[in-house]
């Protein structure tokens, strides 16, 4: 297997092509099939940039283009429209969507909870000095997540009825992750729900950590996947099983490899090099988990984020 050198450019990562259509209708490229595949520049995808650094991809006849997005609820359109073939996104996102109708099928686990209270790559701070000093002092609070209705206040809501709080008046209000740390250290809101890099940001800022809310939620949590429609499954198979195949072979390598994926940030964010330092890791493991998107079903539906219990077993392709 050939692997890669050390790219020094974010640009240099990435197999640029142009654009791929979707529905299994990818384009040939010197024996490779070009592949769109829509990201975040964020810790999380790691896997996704050292696949195609280390050849993983290129090894399973696949040529990626990755687009960034600023998350899910923009790259479930983007799939079901034919822009991207995959996407990696939460996995509340895609619960929702299937439950809209949108036929998305997770192929491939993404991201995972390290399952340590308290040393987590996601959790709720509050300003320095606060009073607030256990998850169920939250309730009645304003709370900044990134997206309303989604993994975030799910998660949070979870962490404080599990402490004894009532989540229920709880004001939560939808913020960028990169305003976070300074909205916290200002005031503007009692606590956040920050991920890494922005954690770290906001703990070195005099934050401090009050819930490991994914943790909370399950020992094991896989936060996100990447998907695709149906569609693309019935249409191009092999596609799906070359794909799933190159990101098993990455989400292996980016959790047997921590100081790979800290290389891997500098070449796709602008995080700087001392901040990659010291940023906690999430887990990558390759096998998707259903019992834990099972966990977040059930917390959707007590906080009736849908009407009725997903069926999570439809959620995951089967191979």
């Amino acid at each position: 297997m050939r692997r890669r050198k050390i790219l020094a450019l974010a640009g240099a990562t990435l197999l640029i092509t142009a654009s791929a259509c979707g529905g299994g209708e990818s384009e040939k490229s010197g024996g490779l099939q070009k592949i769109t595949v829509s990201s975040m520049p964020i810790v999380d995808v790691a896997p996704l940039h050292l696949g195609v650094d280390q050849g993983y991809f290129e090894d399973h006849g696949l040529e990626v283009e990755i687009k960034n997005n600023t998350g899910g609820a923009q790259a479930i359109p983007g799939v079901v429209s034919g822009d991207y073939d995959f996407a990696f996104g939460n996995i509340t996102s895609v619960i929702v969507a299937r439950g809209e109708d949108l036929p998305m099928k997770v192929v491939s686990n993404g991201v995972t909870t390290t399952g340590e209270q308290g040393n987590d790559f996601g959790g709720v701070v509050v300003p320095e000095g606060s009073d607030i000093t256990e998850p169920a002092q939250l309730a009645g609070k304003k709370i900044a997540v990134n997206n309303l209705k989604n993994i975030g206040d799910t998660t949070v809501r979870n962490s404080v009825r599990k402490d004894g709080g009532d989540p229920k008046d709880i004001e939560f209000v939808e913020m960028p992750f990169p305003d976070m740390p300074a909205a916290v250290e200002n005031g503007e809101v009692d606590a956040a729900w920050v991920v890494e890099p922005f954690l770290t940001t906001a703990l070195s800022n005099g934050a401090t950590e009050v819930a490991s809310n994914f943790v909370d939620a399950h020992p094991s949590l896989s936060i996100a996947s990447y998907f695709t429609t149906e569609k693309v499954i019935a249409e191009d198979p092999e596609l799906v099983e070359a794909f799933t195949a190159a990101m098993h072979e990455s989400l292996t390598y980016a959790d047997a490899n921590p100081e790979e994926v800290r290389r891997i940030l500098t070449t796709y964010t602008e995080m700087d090099e001392e901040l990659i330092e010291e940023i906690r890791l999430p887990a990558f493991p390759p096998e998707a988990d259903p019992e834990s998107a099972q966990a977040i079903a059930d917390l959707m539906v007590e906080d009736g984020l849908v009407d009725s219990e997903p069926d999570i077993d439809a959620l995951f392709h089967q191979k």
